[in-house]
C-alpha cells in the first residue's frame, strides 16, 4: 500500500522541484535600470499587501468552519484535511504570484536581447505557478492518504473544500480588485485624457498592474488548483462507491495525475521562439506535446496495470477536451480572429453597437464547449460508467501545470509591457513587450476556457459523489422539492454574479473619482513634472475588494446549508443539477464576451479603424469596460462557486440527512 502513495508523492516532489528551478532561473536574470526596479517594487509591494490583508479575512472564515467541523463525525481528521487543503492552495497562489511580480521587470529587461529571451523569461516564471500547484496538490493528497488510508477516503472531501474556500476568496477578491483598477484607469486615462496604456501619469496605473497579479495570477492559480485536487478527490470518492472497487481503480486517477507532471515538464521544452518566432505557435506546440506525451504514458500505464482499454479511452477523452476548449476559445477571442474583428468593426457605429456585437459573440461562443463537455461525459460514461467521468476529468486536469504556465505568462508580460511604458524604454523593446502582452491577453482567455470546462467536468464528478454520499439513485423532476432545488440552483450563479458586477462598478467609480481628483489637484501631473499618488489608488482597490467579497462568499456557503436543512438532500440534488450547467454556460458567455471585446479594443489600438484616440477607439474602450468584469471577475468566480457549493454539500450530507429526519 505504501508503494501506491509513494509514486504520487514522488511526482509531487518532482513538480515542486521543477517549480523551484523555474524560480531560480527567473531570479538570476538581470532586473534592468533603477527606474524599472522602482516600478516593479511598487507592483510587488502592492500585490503582497493585498494578499496579506486578504489572508486575515480568509482566516476568520477558516477558523469558524474549522470549529464547526470539530463537532462532526471524524472531526479531527476532517479539520486536518480542511486545513491542509486551504494552506496548500494559498501557498501555491502565493509562491506563483511572488515569482511573477519579480519576473515582470526581468522579462522587460530580457526584451533587449530579442523576442525569444523575453518569451522564455516569462514562460519559466509562469511555470512556477503551474508546477507549484500540481506539486503541492499531489504532496498534500498523498500525505493525507497515508494518514487516512483508503478505508476513510471520504474525509478527503475536507481537503477539497479547503482548496475551494481559498479559491473562492482569491477569485472573488482578486477579480474585484483587478477590474476596479483596470476600469478606473481606462475610463479616465483613455477616454477623457487620451493617455496611452500604462502611462505613468495615470494615478491608477500601478493599481492596474497589481490587479493583474492578484487576479490573473494568484486568483487563477487557486481556481485551477482547486479543480485539480477536487477532481482527484471526486474520482477517489466515486471509486469508493463502486460495488467491488479494486486497488487498481484507486491507483489509476492518481497515476494519471502523476504522469501529467512528466508530460508537462517535457512540454516546457517545446515552448520556445526565435528572434522572429511566433509565441502563439509556441504555446500550441507546448499544449499539443503535453497531450501527446500524456496519452502515450497513460496508454503505457494502462497496459502495464493490465486494465482494459476503456480506462485509456476515458482519459483520452479528457485530454482531447483540453485541446478542443483551448482551440475553441482561441477562435472566438484570439487577437485578429473573425469574431474579434466583427466586434471591432461594430465599434465604428459607437459604443452601443460594439457592446451588442460583443454580447452576441459571447452568447454564441457557448455552444461548442457545451457540446464538447457533453460528448466527453457520454463517452466516458459509456466505457466505464460513473467511474469514467472521474477518470476523464482526471485526464483533462493532468495538464494543469502546462495550462497554468501558459496562463501566468499573461500577467507577467502585461506587467512587463507596463514597466517598459512607464520606464520609457526604447521603441524596439516596447514593441516586443507589446507583442507578448497581446499574446498573453489571448492566453489568459484560452486558459479561462480550460478552467471553466475543467470546473464543469469536476463538478459533474462531484455531483456523482454527492449522489452516492446521500444514497440518491435518481431525481424525480415531478417532485416539487426537487423542482424548487433546480430553480434555486439555476438562479444562484446570476445572483452571485450580480454582487460581483456591482462591486466592480462601485469600486471602479471610486477609482474614477480618485483619478480625476489627482489630475485636478496635483499640479504638473499631466506634464510629467509631478508624480501621482499611486498608493492611494492601490488602497482604494484593496479596501473595496475585501469589503465586497463577504456577501458573495456567504451566498455560496449558506445557500446549500439552508436548502439542505430545510428541504433535504433531494432538493439539494436539484440545486446541483440546476447550478452546474447554468454556471458553466453563464461563465463561458461572460468570459468569452469580455475577452472578445478586450481584443477588439486592442485591434483598434493596433491602428485599425482610426487607431488610438479615434471615436471608434473610444467606443471600443467602453465595450472593454463592460467586458472586463465579465471575463476577469464574475465569469471565472463561478468556477469556484460551483465547487464550494458541491464540496460543502458532500461534506455536510450527514447533517442534512439527520436534520431532515428530525424535521
Amino acid at each position: 500500500m505504501l508503494e501506491f502513495y509513494f509514486y504520487t508523492l514522488l511526482a509531487g516532489i518532482v513538480a515542486l522541484l521543477f517549480a523551484f528551478w523555474g524560480a531560480y532561473s527567473t531570479l538570476k536574470l538581470p532586473e534592468g535600470n533603477e527606474k524599472m526596479k522602482e516600478i516593479s517594487d511598487a507592483i510587488r509591494l502592492g500585490s503582497q499587501a493585498y494578499l496579506s490583508r486578504q489572508l486575515k479575512t480568509m482566516a476568520i472564515f477558516g477558523i469558524i468552519l474549522a470549529v464547526v467541523f470539530v463537532f462532526m463525525p471524524n472531526g479531527a481528521q476532517l479539520d486536518v484535511a480542511f486545513i491542509t487543503g486551504a494552506v496548500t492552495s494559498y501557498l501555491a497562489a502565493y509562491l506563483g504570484m511572488n515569482v511573477a511580480v519579480r519576473a515582470n521587470v526581468r522579462s522587460a529587461k530580457a526584451a533587449e536581447k530579442g523576442m525569444g529571451s523575453a518569451f522564455s523569461a516569462a514562460v519559466f516564471a509562469g511555470s512556477v505557478t503551474g508546477f507549484a500547484c500540481v506539486g503541492l496538490g499531489l504532496i498534500g493528497l498523498s500525505l493525507l492518504l497515508m494518514y487516512l488510508t483508503i478505508s476513510n477516503v471520504a474525509i478527503l472531501i475536507g481537503f477539497g473544500f479547503g482548496a475551494s474556500l481559498i479559491s473562492l476568496f482569491a477569485r472573488v477578491g482578486g477579480g474585484i480588485y483587478t477590474k476596479a483598477a483596470d476600469v478606473g484607469a481606462d475610463l479616465v486615462g483613455k477616454t477623457e485624457l487620451n493617455l496611452p496604456e500604462d502611462d505613468p501619469r495615470n494615478p491608477a496605473v500601478i493599481a492596474d498592474n497589481v490587479g493583474d497579479n492578484v487576479g490573473d495570477c494568484a486568483g487563477m492559480a487557486a481556481d485551477v488548483y482547486e479543480s485539480y485536487v477536487v477532481t482527484l478527490v471526486a474520482a477517489l470518492l466515486i471509486t469508493t462507491s463502486l460495488a467491488n472497487p479494486t486497488l487498481a481503480q484507486y491507483k489509476y486517477p492518481l497515476y494519471v495525475a502523476g504522469l501529467g507532471v512528466i508530460s508537462s515538464i517535457i512540454s516546457m521544452f517545446f515552448m520556445k521562439v526565435g528572434r522572429r518566432g511566433n509565441p502563439t505557435a509556441a504555446f500550441y506546440k507546448g499544449i499539443i506535446s503535453a497531450v501527446v506525451v500524456a496519452a502515450i504514458l497513460d496508454l503505457a500505464v494502462t497496459m502495464y496495470m493490465g486494465l482494459s482499454m476503456s480506462y485509456f479511452v476515458a482519459v483520452l477523452a479528457g485530454l482531447v477536451l483540453a485541446i478542443l476548449l483551448f482551440w475553441i476559445t482561441d477562435y472566438y477571442t484570439g487577437s485578429g480572429s473573425k469574431p474579434v474583428v466583427k466586434v471591432a468593426t461594430a465599434a465604428k457605429g459607437g459604443a452601443g453597437t460594439n457592446v451588442i456585437m460583443g454580447l452576441a459573440v459571447g452568447l454564441r461562443s457557448t455552444w461548442a464547449p457545451v457540446l464538447c463537455v457533453a460528448a466527453v461525459i457520454l463517452i466516458s460514461y459509456s466505457v466505464l460508467g460513473i467511474y469514467g467521468i472521474g477518470i476523464a476529468a482526471a485526464g483533462m486536469l493532468s495538464l494543469t501545470a502546462t495550462i497554468l504556465t501558459i496562463d501566468s505568462f499573461g500577467p507577467i508580460t502585461d506587467n512587463a509591457g507596463g514597466i517598459a511604458e512607464m520606464a520609457g524604454l526604447p521603441h524596439g523593446i516596447r514593441k516586443i513587450t507589446d507583442t507578448l502582452d497581446g499574446v498573453g491577453n489571448t492566453t489568459k482567455a484560452t486558459t479561462k476556457g480550460f478552467a471553466i470546462g475543467g470546473a464543469a467536468l469536476s463538478a459533474t464528478a462531484l455531483f456523482v459523489a454527492f449522489a452516492n454520499a446521500v444514497g440518491l439513485k435518481a431525481l424525480d423532476a415531478l417532485n416539487p422539492t426537487v423542482t424548487v432545488g433546480i430553480f434555486i440552483g439555476a438562479l444562484l450563479p446570476f445572483i452571485f454574479s450580480s454582487f460581483l458586477m456591482e462591486a466592480v462598478g462601485h469600486s471602479a467609480n471610486m477609482m474614477v473619482e480618485e483619478v480625476r481628483r489627482q489630475v485636478k489637484t496635483i499640479k504638473g501631473l499631466l506634464t510629467g513634472k509631478a508624480k501621482p499618488d499611486y498608493a492611494r489608488a492601490v488602497d482604494i482597490a484593496t479596501i473595496n475588494a475585501l469589503k465586497s467579497l463577504v456577501v458573495p462568499e456567504l451566498i455560496a456557503i449558506l445557500t446549500p446549508i439552508v436548502l439542505g436543512i430545510a428541504l433535504g438532500t433531494e432538493a439539494l440534488g436539484g440545486l446541483l443539477v440546476g447550478m452546474i450547467p447554468a454556471s458553466f454556460v453563464l461563465a463561458l458567455f461572460m468570459a468569452n464576451a469580455g475577452a472578445t471585446m478586450d481584443n477588439a479594443k486592442k485591434y483598434v489600438e493596433a491602428g485599425n479603424f482610426g487607431g488610438k484616440g479615434s471615436d471608434t477607439h473610444k467606443a471600443a474602450v467602453v465595450g472593454d469596460t463592460l467586458g472586463d468584469p465579465l471575463k476577469d471577475t464574475a465569469g471565472p468566480a463561478l468556477n469556484s462557486m460551483i465547487k464550494v457549493v458541491s464540496t460543502l454539500s458532500i461534506l455536510l450530507a450527514p447533517v442534512f440527512i439527520m436534520a431532515h429526519v428530525i424535521l
